[in-house]
């Protein structure tokens, strides 16, 4: 990102945040309980409010590079950045899935989930930034060690 950011790029940020978790919590999405209805099949919501958010986002992505060449708020080229699937992406993939389910909420919607009073979410929230921490630090370990090893060849 470029260091010369316009001035109005943090609040449009603090806007965007706020009708996201507005959105979260009028579709409900806030709820664990809704969340973990969809993930036995109960309620089909979700996918609805999913699919809503992939199509604003899809037309998003196809025009604005065609519209501009740069980003308005930052000045960044519009560009795709790719990770590739590797065993990283396939393991953080499936631990984030499991801890979904056992939360019944994702990362954004828990905080939405703060705002509409669910207080108990905290545990998951704590849950989230501990593991976080604990992926951070596995990796820059295994990070460390490897670079000694090649230094040592």
């Amino acid at each position: 990102m470029s260091a010369d950011r316009h001035p109005l790029f943090k609040p449009l940020v603090f806007v965007g945040g706020l009708i996201f978790g507005f959105g979260l919590g009028f579709s409900h999405m806030a709820r664990p309980e809704v969340v973990l209805n969809f993930l036995q099949f109960d309620d089909l919501g979700l996918p609805f409010v999913m699919f809503g958010a992939a199509i604003v986002s899809g037309i998003a992505f196809a025009l604005l590079p065609r519209i501009r060449d740069a980003a308005p708020l930052t000045g960044d080229p519009y560009e795709r950045r790719l990770k590739p699937f590797d065993r990283n992406v396939l393991v953080g993939g499936a631990v984030f899935g499991v801890g979904w389910g056992l939360s019944g909420i994702c990362p954004g919607a828990a905080y939405a989930s703060l705002g509409v009073g669910n207080v108990t979410i905290l545990w998951a929230l704590a849950g989230m930034f501990v593991g976080a921490y604990a992926q951070g630090y596995w990796r820059s370990h295994t990070q460390a060690q490897g670079t000694a090893a090649t230094r040592a060849d």
